[in-house]
């Protein structure tokens, strides 16, 4: 019998055990489980809920999604729910699209030429402060130039940056943002330099002016001029260079905020739409902007979240261009992800390698078309060669060892996922509205709303992590104490400005730029094929320019940073005065009496970088004190039970006070009842599950002499 004849037949026969059980309903189910609850609410145990407030149920069926939209959709087409790459054809993965953060242009090369041999497929060239305002090394403050990305200045500069890498193999991705004409021009005079054709030019030159309003708080030209730029740019990749992206759709500024998914999917699209208006105005068609723009998107620590968010990104930009009258093609959204700011840590930074992992994982299974992992070290230093390697073998792990390239939307048919996405899309959808009502994202950022919004966002976000209902691993809980900080990169800064600002001078041509040409772009290509400067071509750019607009910055601080100012506050204390804040942890009873809140307030202290000194269990309240003062400790933490610290808590109070009074008393727990009677007594704090263990910890600090935190 063939394999054919005995798949049917076994398809053909029910299960005779299956048989023996009723299928149970949904409320069979949730009667069952509400039963298990003995009177628990539903709400609050069975329901959880993300950062935008979205209900995620215990379990899914396969009636949550036959109302859904676009199910019996493919991957490949519109709206592009289950991808933009349909599965007749070859996978072809994503673009393992690296930033490499350093400060010069050789040694950029150095770093990039070995990169890509080990696995990066793409440049992602980030500019450094200087670069990005559009000002000279010789022109900058010495803190600008070189930090946070390269100093690129010239078409010298970039001619010695991308030395030796071939322009028809490997895309380009530059955040230029208001420079990304001058940055466009250098890439043009670099392809013909080469004695290339422009059409071997591919990736995204970055041009954000909203993304930089929103980040910056204002713009170094008028909004209207950098609407003016990218209209120029696209008419003339049109032309040139058709494989060249001009915008991308910043979410990192609204992520990095402490914005939700929801938020910064909202906002993303809310500064797409406002984008594409202004270039509608200016005579370019629907089918001509959107091809030439791209989204960058933060990826964070919720993984299915995560997910849904950029497959509810392609669903949303598909019913904006088709609004707008754009064909199936031009509405494939093309997304870059990059791994999370918000979530990495100084303290304990290696944990950061495996929030990237998670992180990384989302990208690949929403669908993104290029990534960058961050490297684990980079809240503390520029990324050394080893964390650059570890970063990108992430995403190598994932391509060559899993095949998760091979895959398109893993996701797709979970019924969980599926009605996340369109849950997310529905409230994304809902906060553009209300942006578009308030007259757009400009105005709206004028009025200060949407910061108001992501800043009520991020203080509940950091509340949950201040009181540890969030955890930070190694930061808020589980803290290393025996850590040795990471060292910095050694740069000398003021080496790196003196260096730029001699090659300036040797390269740096006398040009008298005009741009009085039909052809804008060309006349900067022109320029800088002799000599002109970045600087130089962003002057002449702004010359006779309008007033550029002011707005409140989105704020950019990492999740963790509250804790890491403490724990550095202590520190610096340590290092100052030679001595450490210390506790000591007064032990009532036999073990299974204190073990529990002896361990919870070792963990608790170690967070600020308090020293902990345990002790063996006291048989009484006066041997517990004198070992207490005996120990010098600035903190004491009473551990017992709540039924014996009425008993145990006056007696050991009063001999402690005898023998060392400016000691702290901590109890560990909070026993409603008792707490008036244990504070007259003279507890000064209360340890325990809900405590805001920031403040707490931060009060504790202060109180043991550590100052500047």
């Amino acid at each position: 019998m063939s394999d054919n004849r005995l798949k049917a037949s076994s398809a053909d026969r029910p299960d005779p055990l299956l048989d023996e059980f009723p299928a149970p309903g949904a409320e069979e189910w949730r009667a069952a489980a509400e039963a298990m609850l003995k009177g628990a609410p539903w709400e609050k145990v069975m329901i959880t809920r993300t950062h935008d407030g979205l209900s995620l149920q215990p379990m899914y069926r396969r009636t949550d999604v036959t109302a859904l939209p676009f199910q019996d959709t493919l991957p490949g087409e519109w709206p592009y729910l289950r991808g933009t790459r349909h599965p007749d054809r070859q996978a072809r993965g994503w673009v393992v699209a690296q930033e490499i953060n350093v400060p010069t242009p050789a040694r950029l090369n150095v770093a990039l030429r070995h990169d890509l041999a080990q696995g990066q497929t793409a440049v992602n060239l980030q500019l450094d402060e200087a670069s990005r305002l559009g000002v000279d090394p010789d022109q900058a403050d010495p803190h600008q130039v070189g930090r946070h990305g390269t100093s690129i200045a010239s078409l010298a500069d970039l001619m010695t940056a991308l030395e030796g890498i071939p322009l028809e193999k490997t895309p380009v991705f530059v955040d230029a943002y208001s420079t990304a004409p001058a940055v466009t021009a250098m890439l043009a005079a670099l392809c013909r330099a080469r004695n290339q054709t422009l059409d071997v030019l591919q990736g995204n030159v970055g041009l954000d002016p909203l993304g930089e309003l929103a980040a910056a708080g204002q713009l170094p030209l008028s909004l209207s001029r950098a609407f003016d730029e990218a209209a120029e740019l696209i008419r003339w990749a049109r032309r040139y260079a058709p494989q060249l992206e001009i915008i991308t759709i910043h979410g990192y500024p609204w992520h990095n905020a402490g914005a939700s998914a929801v938020q910064e999917l909202g906002f993303v699209l809310a500064a797409a739409v406002e984008t594409v208006r202004a270039l509608l105005q200016r005579g370019l068609g629907i089918d001509e902007i959107a091809p030439r723009l791209r989204f960058a998107l933060a990826v964070g620590a919720q993984f299915f979240p995560e997910v849904a968010k950029l497959r509810a990104a392609r669903l949303l930009w598909a019913k904006v261009v088709t609004a707008f009258g754009g064909s199936a093609a031009a509405a494939r959204a093309r997304i870059h992800a990059r791994t999370s700011t918000w979530n990495q840590t100084v303290f304990d930074p290696y944990v950061n390698m495996l929030r990237a992992t998670t992180e990384t994982f989302s990208g690949v299974v929403g669908g993104c078309d290029s990534l960058h992992v961050s490297p684990f070290d980079e809240p503390v230093r520029g990324a050394d060669e080893f964390a650059r390697r570890i970063a990108r073998n992430v995403q190598l792990v994932l391509r060559e060892e899993t095949h998760a390239d091979q895959v398109t939307d893993p996701a797709g048919g979970s019924w969980f996922v599926e009605c996340l996405t369109e849950a997310m899309a529905a409230e994304a959808w809902a906060l553009f509205q209300r942006v578009e009502a308030a007259g757009g994202l400009t105005e709206a950022l004028e009025a200060g709303e949407p910061q108001r919004l992501v800043g009520e966002t991020a203080a509940v976000r950091r509340q949950k992590i201040d009181t540890r209902q969030d955890v930070i691993i190694g930061t808020n809980m589980y803290a290393n104490p025996d850590e040795k900080p990471l060292p910095g990169d050694g740069t000398d800064w003021n080496r790196i400005h003196a260096e730029r600002i001699r090659e300036m001078a040797e390269r740096r041509p006398k040009l008298t730029l005009s741009l009085d040409d039909d052809d804008p772009v060309e006349a900067l290509i022109d320029a800088c094929a002799h000599g002109a400067t970045l600087g130089q071509m962003f002057q002449v750019l702004r010359a006779e320019d309008g007033e550029s607009i002011r707005v409140t910055p989105l704020p950019a601080e990492r999740g963790a940073a509250g804790f890491e100012r403490l724990r550095q506050g202590v520190a610096a204390h340590v290092r100052r005065t030679g001595r450490a804040v210390r506790v000591f942890l007064a032990n009532m009873g036999p073990p299974a009496q204190h073990k529990a809140r002896a361990d919870f307030s070792t963990g608790f202290c170690q967070v600020a970088g308090f020293t902990v000194v345990s002790s063996p269990g006291f048989a009484t309240p006066d041997e517990a004190a004198d070992a207490a003062a005996g120990s010098g400790a600035d903190i004491v933490v009473v551990c017992s039970t709540d039924d014996t610290y009425p008993e145990l808590v006056p007696a050991f109070v009063r001999r402690l006070r005898e023998r060392r009074a400016e000691t702290i008393v901590v109890l560990a727990g909070y026993p409603k009842d008792q707490v008036a009677a244990h504070q007259a007594a003279g507890v000064d704090e209360f340890i325990h599950l809900r405590a805001d263990a920031l403040a707490t910890l931060r009060r504790l600090a202060i109180r043991a002499g550590v100052t500047g935190i």
